[in-house]
C-alpha cells in the first residue's frame, strides 16, 4: 500500500494541510501512556506527602493545558478550538496510567491534541516526583481510538501498559 505524506506538497516541501474544504463532523481522540514509578513513590503519590502538591490533580490540569497548546507545539497542527478535553489518571502499585480524551466539531482530528495531553501529563507528573525517584520511565504513549473524518474509526489493539 503506498500512501502519499499529507504534509508534503508535490515538490516534496513541509506544508500544512489545506482543510478549508473538508465538512465538520464531530471528531473524537483517545490517547494513553503510562508513567512507571518506584513502589516508595506510588505511596508518596498515594499519600500526596510530595511538597508540589497534588500530583494526580496537578497532571489532569497540565494535560488539558497542553491540549490547548498542540499547534504551538507540532509545526504543522492546525490550531483548534476543543469543544472537550478529559484526562483519567489511576494509579496503580507500579505508577501512573493516564488517559486522554479530546473532542471537536471541526475539519480535521484531535489525535495530536489527545497524544500532547497524555504525554504533558507524563511530564509533570515525572517533574514533580524526580526529586524523589531517579528511576521514573514514560511509557507507551499511544493512541487508542479515534472517530469521525473521512478516514472513520480506529480502534487500537488492547493490552494493559502496566
Amino acid at each position: 500500500m503506498t500512501e502519499k505524506l499529507s504534509h508534503f506538497d508535490s515538490d516534496g516541501r513541509a506544508h500544512m494541510v489545506d482543510v478549508g474544504a473538508k465538512a465538520d463532523t464531530v471528531r473524537v481522540a483517545i490517547a494513553s501512556g503510562f508513567v512507571r514509578l518506584n513502589a516508595e513513590t506510588v505511596e508518596i503519590v498515594q499519600a500526596q506527602k510530595l511538597q508540589k502538591g497534588d500530583v494526580l490533580a496537578i497532571a489532569e490540569l497540565a494535560g488539558i493545558m497542553g491540549a490547548k497548546q498542540t499547534a504551538s507545539l507540532i509545526p504543522l497542527c492546525h490550531p483548534l478550538g476543543l469543544d472537550h478535553v478529559a484526562l483519567r489518571l489511576a494509579l496503580t502499585d507500579t505508577g501512573i496510567k493516564i488517559e486522554a480524551e479530546c473532542q471537536i466539531t471541526g475539519k480535521t482530528g484531535v489525535e495530536m491534541e489527545a497524544m500532547t495531553a497524555v504525554s504533558v501529563a507524563a511530564l509533570t507528573i515525572y517533574d514533580m516526583c524526580k526529586a524523589v525517584d531517579k528511576a521514573i520511565t514514560i511509557e507507551n504513549i499511544k493512541l487508542l481510538y479515534k472517530s469521525g473524518g473521512k478516514s472513520g474509526t480506529f480502534n487500537a489493539p488492547q493490552h494493559d501498559p502496566s
